[in-house]
């Protein structure tokens, strides 16, 4: 019976924290603006890519590695933005399952007014990605374009960390 009630755990643990990582958001430019505001106190790191970006996928393991070691740190937050295709939401949820993605992950469903978002986030983006903005009390610290070395990501952060 003991070993019975450990299997129905197990089995229970293993569908929560599956539904947890197949769960995004898909959000307007106005939504992700709202949400770099109210994080007050916190060093927010906002990166986007892409599951079709090949420096982007290649970048994501530094940033997984370094949202691992400041996760718990009640004045650090990782959003990591998906450009892909409202369409693709499946192909996003499978790909944060499959590369294990901690961070949180949102789908900005807004593709047809990039050329209204993206000058909003960063007058000097060309709209390449990925890139990675840095804000610290919802105000704007550090843009990075392009790819990210783990290094320069975790200095950049021990750098503005509050």
């Amino acid at each position: 019976m003991k070993n019975v009630i450990k299997i129905l755990f197990l089995m229970l643990c293993f569908t929560i924290s599956k539904a947890q990582q197949t769960t995004v958001s898909a959000v307007k430019y106005e939504e992700l603006e709202k949400r770099i505001q109210e994080e007050k106190n916190k060093l927010l790191v906002v990166n986007f890519w892409a599951t079709t970006c090949a420096p982007c996928v290649k970048e994501l393991p530094h940033f997984m590695e370094i949202n691992k070691k400041y996760s718990e740190n009640p004045n650090f937050k990782m959003i990591l933005v998906s450009l892909d295709r409202l369409v693709d939401k499946e192909r996003v949820i499978k790909f944060i399952k499959n590369k294990n993605l901690t961070a949180e992950v949102i789908l900005l469903d807004d593709i047809k007014r990039m050329n209204t978002w993206i000058p909003r986030f960063e007058k000097n983006w060309d709209g390449n990605i990925p890139v990675t903005i840095f804000y610290k009390n919802s105000e704007k610290v550090h843009f990075n374009d392009g790819e990210m070395s783990k290094e320069d990501l975790e200095k950049t952060i021990v750098k503005n960390l509050p």
